[in-house]
């Protein structure tokens, strides 16, 4: 089923992926009453990691803008895959966003405005929300950027 959403995504020349599989022991998302929290997203795409590294080294931080977009077209995916259609998305209520930072660079609001301005294209005030953005030394399989969302669901009719 698509609706609204993915049209807006379609507009955009995005489709949204397959659900990327789990790399350990979790779920891409579960449902707690009229929330869905996902696990970090990776930027995979068709089943790889496009680039490697730490942003301020080895990934630019125009790169990782790019990259946290494809982590909030995983994490919308994970959604998908437990409510069926994105149109019940009643708002995002929170982006939790990691960077793989070189030592000095401080610039990881930035690079989470990837998420945060794809997540306000598509789903306009719904996709208004709070967001941290946190430096850390590495991710898994040498990721620049993870992102993991909380959206309310509407009931259903």
């Amino acid at each position: 089923m698509s609706g609204r959403v993915e049209a807006a995504l379609a507009e955009r020349g995005l489709t949204l992926p397959q659900v990327v599989p789990p790399l350990a022991a979790y779920q891409p998302a579960v449902r707690s009453g009229a929330y869905v929290y996902t696990a970090g997203q990776l930027p995979m795409v068709d089943g790889r990691l496009p680039v490697t590294g730490k942003v301020g080294a080895e990934v630019t931080p125009e790169e990782a803008k790019d990259l946290a977009r494809t982590c909030a077209l995983n994490a919308l995916a994970a959604v998908k895959s437990v409510v069926g259609d994105l149109d019940r998305i009643a708002r995002v209520v929170k982006v939790v966003g990691f960077v793989a930072s070189a030592a000095d660079f401080t610039g990881q609001p930035a690079v989470l405005n990837g998420a945060s301005e794809l997540l306000g294209e598509i789903l306009g005030d719904k996709g208004v929300h709070a967001r941290s953005a946190v430096g850390v030394a590495v991710l898994p399989l040498d990721a620049p950027v993870e992102v993991e969302l909380q959206v309310e669901i509407l009931p259903e009719d």
